[in-house]
């Protein structure tokens, strides 16, 4: 992707100028973003993965349409009979993580690639009924809102009382105050930064795609990153024992000895020093699979290019590949081709043949767990 070149999909200007102007800044709507868009699954594909028990789903029935009040929530997965009447207005299916189900939908997310790989989180798809929503809200996270089919009008602002109401199964915003109003069509989208509120009234039936952006706490990632240094520790780190051959006696005996203080300190900073170690458990930690995700392990001799499963998540830094929470060393040419791999998501078959034979050893362990998929 050449992020100077204008895109229709951002308005028809280029990812750089998206970056630099609007991304995690202010929103942006976009005309016919993707001109005669229409859903790529219909209604019935998703009524079927939200019944489904490994995918994540969720149902938001607004009982009192315009009173703000009487708001039902329930998680997945749902059978057709559980779910409302399609005449029934005020109600919302959402199902989340479609393009690690769908080839359709995953070669629509890889169009916002101009967005590091390591922010991409996934693509929810929200059905609604007529005056469906899921209420006046905001999220931590970027996202784009791209109207699949029907219409849903939005009401936005820039909302600095972020307080909820109270007793709701939902995280609605008790004194939303929305500054712009306009209607999505199909092919129409709709960017957010984080914590924009935001508000989307199904006009009739419709479809929207959300693409979000994750967004970690640096408590999460401190408690992340520091579970994996503590198990890299136990492996690396000497297992030097604790001594103290100039301890006096005590009168304090409860006291916290300072040298035994000093020694965790000194643990702890030897863990945290090595930068590589730090890139590799951060790295790790952003490819590693959610909970839903499994892949079926298959026999597949490398005879052509090879492809990532649209499940698999890879990501590399000046040392490292990181692929579905494991890290490898790279260096060389072989780290070129790897890397590209992750770049492209597919490797051809050319290139396939220059790697070494530890390199490609190691691609065949991948494909024979259904990381990736051999194009033949």
């Amino acid at each position: 992707m050449n992020i100077q070149t204008p895109l229709q999909l951002l308005g028809g200007i280029s990812p750089e100028t998206f970056m630099q102007r609007y991304w995690h800044k202010k929103p942006l709507v976009i005309r016919q973003a993707i001109p005669g868009f229409a859903p790529l699954l219909e209604r019935i594909e998703l009524l079927e993965l939200a019944a489904q028990e490994d995918v994540e789903s969720r149902l938001v029935v607004q009982d009192a349409l315009g009173k703000g009040t009487g708001w039902k929530f329930k998680h997945g997965p749902f059978a057709r009979k559980a779910l409302p009447p399609f005449k029934q207005a005020g109600w919302t299916l959402l199902v989340q993580g479609v393009d690690m189900l769908d080839e359709r939908v995953h070669s629509l997310i890889n169009q916002f690639r101009f967005v590091p790989d390591a922010r991409l989180d996934d693509l929810m798809i929200s059905y609604a009924t007529d005056q469906g929503g899921v209420g006046p809200h905001f999220d931590s996270y970027d996202v784009f809102l791209l109207q699949a089919h029907g219409r849903r009008r939005w009401r936005i602002g820039r909302q600095k009382d972020l307080s909820l109401k109270l007793d709701m199964p939902l995280k609605i915003l008790a004194n939303f105050e929305p500054e712009e109003e306009f209607v999505l069509e199909p092919g129409d989208m709709l960017y957010l930064p984080p914590k924009y509120a935001h508000d989307g009234i199904a006009e009739g039936e419709c479809m929207t795609y959300s693409i979000g952006f994750r967004s970690p706490s640096q408590s999460e990632l401190a408690q992340e990153v520091l579970q994996r240094l503590a198990d890299q520790a136990l492996d690396e780190l000497p297992s030097t024992l604790y001594a103290d051959p100039k301890q006096r006696a005590v009168e304090a005996h409860a006291a916290l000895p300072v040298d035994m203080l000093e020694f965790a300190q000194s643990a702890v900073q030897a863990a945290l020093k090595d930068s590589k170690a730090v890139a590799r458990a951060l790295g790790e930690y952003l490819t590693e699979p959610k909970a839903n995700v499994w892949f079926e392990g298959a026999q597949q001799d490398i005879v052509g290019g090879v492809r990532l499963d649209r499940r698999t998540r890879m990501l590399y830094d000046a040392d490292h590949v990181f692929i579905n929470g494991e890290s490898f060393n790279a260096g060389g040419r072989d780290a070129q081709l790897i890397k590209r791999l992750a770049d492209d998501r597919s490797l051809e078959a050319k290139d396939v043949r220059r790697l070494s034979d530890g390199a490609l050893a190691l691609v065949q362990d991948w494909c024979d767990a259904g990381w990736l998929h051999v194009d033949q």
